[in-house]
């Protein structure tokens, strides 16, 4: 039976397929090619699109940089106000690697263990070495190391500051691979790579050890993700977390492999990597991170403080080594025990690493990156420049900011401000400050500093606060009077009574600050005692539409009308317009056109445009010079006799401003070479209570001692047409030799007195 149903089925013919069914399998058969294709077709489209956004990327990367910004050139002289750290955190500004001795090579420094002593073989060709020492918070002495040579000053370069930033407020500063010490993209590689240089983008054998390192331990230690994968989300991706986003993750990766080298791709990633926040900007890549947390040259760091930056890559935020400081301990450690199993370091170093301090310095971006200054030269940059290509073409921004000064000036806000703190009422809230320094020869500004922190306030006082000067216009009604009347001479008296003057119709009898009278004085008195109701009477002599319209010749924006209280400053400026008029006084004269850059090249090196030194008269030297010095005279007995109590020894002028109500304090003075301006204030105009010698002086004060340090001895020269007379104070006649007190006045030539003191 079998056997007969065998035979039987070996005996059947073929089966015939009809013409439907046939029909049917061609059909299936081109659906199938149809989806193969479609599947091919949609492949090479997004690997061709992925292509072309992972090749843009890479050259984006390597030709498109943000433009640099870099300070005036760093100078060191003998006597000026700086210690030994302070000096090694600019030698790391400036790229200075460190090491054990001074060797041959440029650009190097070496620290003297137990001395206050630091060696320097400056950058460039044919550099002898120097020999730094110091006195506790001064520069000591200056020789060359070799023939013991004193030196006045040193020249360093420019020091790069930032980066200009874009929309998203990101700090970065780009370094080659080359530059960067091994065992801080080891520790990198360590805990987030391993099998970096192994692996085509995608590595499965790493994600399995991970996923039993993290069993084992019971926490999340290793990432399961590669250095390569990172960057693709970062660029391509977006933060979503599903299975499609890993996949495309994965794919992408490997297509990055395939179109850099490793090194190519270890670089973006040490550059680009994020570390966290700052106040209101991110900070990404390891050379600014390594400045914002350690004050160092990312060429600098140890073992150590590369591993703590390693270990913050995984949680940036929530691994905050200022907030989290024993966290961030521990994770460090255990990032120095996975460059030991990585065969990176051995275990004696590890554990010599593992006992070493954080090393943290202030965490803030106001160090060192001038964040207020860099806003005001952005501000000015746009008006000639595209905003996208300050970005992106990787430009080089000459800037006029004296990094010793800057730095100086952020830390001399925050003390000056700690110490009104004490002057106030208890429970009190603290006011802002604002401070602008220049050099009143070229207009460069020096320092910007727009309030107490950037991270708090991104608000620029210095530049955008419109405040009342208060008293601190009153120069400017002096200079008025000396333009419009060569007579006169700051010896020529004023009364100083109750007056009651005519403005707009109605009566206004203004006070002295001391609620006292002086009678007659001299201007100079007058000025230095800061006496409304003198300088109001000197203002009506010469005419309040004569100190209005010297202000607009000045070049000053804001508006004045000619009434008597505009001698009080009752008008509205901001500290960088009142810093240019009274550089008019500073420079004999002339108007001098704020500048925050000198120059802006190219990544070539191609200068792309100048800023060069715009000035133009506006009052004759001799009345500048006059006001200048009786400007003197506020520092030695006038409303700011307490400079010279704090040690502040330069010649100097300035002069003090306070409001009505105490809503604003200010002092403006300045130096042959330095001129600064201190605004103290609540934004809300709610009254301080502090006069201008109260709250802004201790500021100009420390800032001011820093700019001169080292150039004490520079004077104000006066033009040819100044004569010097001694007169006594109580007449303004020559003095005898009988005259217990005599002063030494200038005059402009012809006006000098003729008679001797009838008073002795």
């Amino acid at each position: 039976m079998t056997k007969k149903k065998r035979k039987t089925r070996a005996q059947r013919r073929p089966r015939k397929y009809s013409p439907r069914r046939f029909k049917l399998a061609i059909a299936l058969l081109g659906l199938l090619s149809a989806f193969l294709f479609a599947v091919a077709a949609v492949f090479t489209y997004h690997t061709l699109r992925f292509t072309a956004l992972v090749d843009a990327k890479l050259v984006g990367e390597s030709n498109e940089r943000p433009a640099t910004v870099y300070s005036r050139p760093f100078e060191l002289r003998q006597g000026q106000r700086l210690s030994r750290d302070e000096l090694v955190a600019i030698l790391n500004d400036l790229g200075y690697r460190q090491q054990p001795s001074l060797g041959d090579t440029s650009g190097t420094f070496a620290l003297t263990d137990g001395a206050d002593t630091v060696h320097v073989r400056r950058s460039g060709e044919f550099r002898a070495p120097v020999t730094v020492d110091f006195d506790r918070l001064w520069v000591s002495s200056l020789q060359e190391s070799r023939s013991g040579a004193r030196l006045e000053r040193i020249d360093f370069g420019r020091v790069p500051v930032t980066t200009l930033f874009g929309a998203d407020r990101t700090k970065r500063r780009w370094v080659p691979l080359e530059e960067i010490p091994p065992h801080v993209s080891q520790a990198i590689l360590a805990t987030e790579d391993r099998r970096f240089y192994s692996h085509t983008g995608f590595d499965p054998i790493g994600i399995a050890r991970a996923l039993v390192t993290d069993l084992l331990s019971g926490e999340l230690r290793q990432g399961a993700s590669t250095i390569t994968q990172q960057l693709v989300k970062n660029y391509f991706l977006t933060p979503e977390r599903t299975w499609r986003r890993k996949v495309l993750e994965a794919y992408l990766a490997v297509l990055l492999e395939s179109r850099a080298s490793k090194d190519e791709i270890l670089e973006l990633y040490v550059n680009e990597v994020y570390l966290g926040q700052r106040g209101s900007f991110g900070i990404n890549g390891v050379e600014q991170a390594a400045q914002i947390f350690f004050g160092k040259n990312v060429g600098n760091l140890t073992i150590a403080q590369s591993a703590l930056l390693a270990a913050i890559i995984r949680a940036p935020n929530a691994s905050s080594p200022h907030r989290y400081p024993e966290q961030i301990r521990e994770r460090r450690n255990v990032v120095l025990r996975q460059m030991v199993d990585a065969g990176f370091i051995d275990e004696t170093s590890a554990e010599f690493e593992s006992t070493r301090p954080l090393g943290l310095i202030e965490g803030t971006v106001d160090r060192g990156e001038a964040p207020y200054f860099v806003d005001a030269l952005t501000r000015e940059l746009t008006k000639d420049y595209e905003a996208r290509n300050l970005q992106t073409r990787g430009l080089s921004v000459f800037s006029t900011m004296d990094p010793y000064l800057q730095s100086r000036a952020q830390q001399a806000l925050v003390e000056g401000l700690e110490e009104i703190r004490s002057k106030l009422p208890q429970g009190a809230e603290s006011p802002q400050a604002a401070l602008v320094a220049l050099s009143p020869r070229t207009g460069d500004v020096l320092a910007i500093v727009g309030a107490r922190s950037y991270g708090t306030s991104q608000f620029n006082r210095a530049v955008d606060a419109h405040r009342q000067p208060g008293s601190a216009f009153k120069p400017f009604v002096y200079l008025a009077a000396f333009e419009n009347d060569s007579s006169l001479t700051p010896a020529t008296t004023v009364v100083d009574e109750p007056t009651t003057f005519r403005q707009a119709g109605k009566a206004w009898t203004p006070q002295n600050y001391s609620r006292r009278f002086e009678g007659r004085v001299s201007y100079r008195r007058a000025l230095a005692l800061s006496l409304n109701v003198a300088t109001a009477r000197i203002g009506q002599d010469v005419g309040f539409d004569q100190v209005v319209a010297l202000w607009k010749a000045m070049g000053m924006s804001s508006e004045l009308s000619p009434y008597p209280s505009l001698v009080l400053g009752a008008f509205e400026v901001t500290p960088l317009e009142l810093a240019t008029a009274y550089a008019v006084l500073a420079n004999g004269g002339y108007r001098i056109e704020p500048r925050f850059y000198t120059k802006l090249s190219d990544a070539s090196g191609a200068t792309l445009g100048e800023r060069p030194v715009v000035s133009r008269p506006v009052a004759s030297p001799e009345s500048a010079y006059l006001v200048t010095d009786m400007m003197r005279s506020v520092l030695t007995f006038g409303t700011a006799k307490e400079i010279r109590a704090r040690g502040f020894t330069a010649d100097a002028a300035g002069k003090t401003g306070t409001t009505n109500d105490t809503r604003d304090a200010w002092f403006v003075g300045y130096t042959p070479d330095a001129l600064t301006v201190v605004w103290v204030g609540y934004d809300d105009n709610r009254p301080l209570g502090l006069t201008g010698s109260q709250a802004a002086l201790p500021i100009w004060t420390r800032v001011m001692k820093a700019a001169v340090s080292g150039k004490e001895k520079e004077r104000f020269v006066p033009p040819d047409g100044i004569a010097f007379v001694d007169v006594d104070p109580a007449s303004n006649k020559i003095a005898g030799a009988n005259c217990p007190t005599r002063q030494r006045e200038a005059f402009r030539r012809g006006t000098e007195p003729e008679e001797r003191c009838p008073l002795h």
